[in-house]
């Protein structure tokens, strides 16, 4: 039997204005379907405790979590080991509604970027307003950064959470490492220290 590994083994880049790790294997779920769907809402929140997040947001807990990647698709978050139960629910009690649900966990990479100048690393990738009063815990985009189809969030006010396709993340790493060089510092998106 093989061992399960993240595409780059959990590597970390420390020696820069921010932490960047690959944090592992992740379950994934994508959930496709009418989100207003009392039945789609009610499995989603028997998966992960937690209730269908507003567009452009992400609610998370204990391991679990529900990205809004569009207005027929979610991202459910899970423990790895645990995607093959929760895929097995959510098709059982959607059977009868126009939804899918795919496990996407092998197809993706999961990075963190973490430490008081993780805005000023994403800034330079993302062309998303960063700044600390436009873009606080909970919200969820969908993107590009640089060349790469991203989506992130703020799990904490100090770092974000970062999903792309798992064939680029060596691409991504390298990406987030330039961008965390020392004395990199944009300095003008509020909350830093030094």
């Amino acid at each position: 039997m093989s061992n399960v590994v993240s595409a780059l083994n959990g590597a970390s880049f420390t020696a820069g204005i921010a932490t960047i790790t690959e944090i592992g294997v992740q379950g994934m779920i994508t959930l496709r379907g009418d989100l207003s769907s009392v039945a789609l809402q009610k499995v989603a929140k028997s998966v992960t405790g937690l209730g269908v997040p507003a567009q452009g947001h992400m609610v998370h807990k204990a391991g679990f979590g529900i990205c809004w990647m569009s207005t027929d698709e979610l991202l459910i978050l899970c423990p790895y080991g645990e995607v093959a139960q929760h895929l097995a629910s959510l098709s059982t009690a959607l059977a009868d509604e126009h939804a899918l649900a795919v496990d996407v966990s092998d197809a993706r990479a999961s990075f963190t970027v973490a430490g008081p100048h993780a805005r000023d690393v994403m800034a330079k990738l993302a062309p998303v307003d960063l700044r600390v009063s436009a873009f606080v815990p909970g919200m969820f985009r969908r993107t590009r950064m640089a060349q790469v189809a991203a989506a992130f969030w703020m799990p904490d006010g100090d770092s974000f959470q970062i999903v792309c396709f798992r064939s680029n993340a060596q691409y991504m790493f390298d990406l987030l490492g330039v961008a965390a060089q020392v004395g990199s510092e944009v300095g003008h998106l509020g909350g830093q220290s030094g």
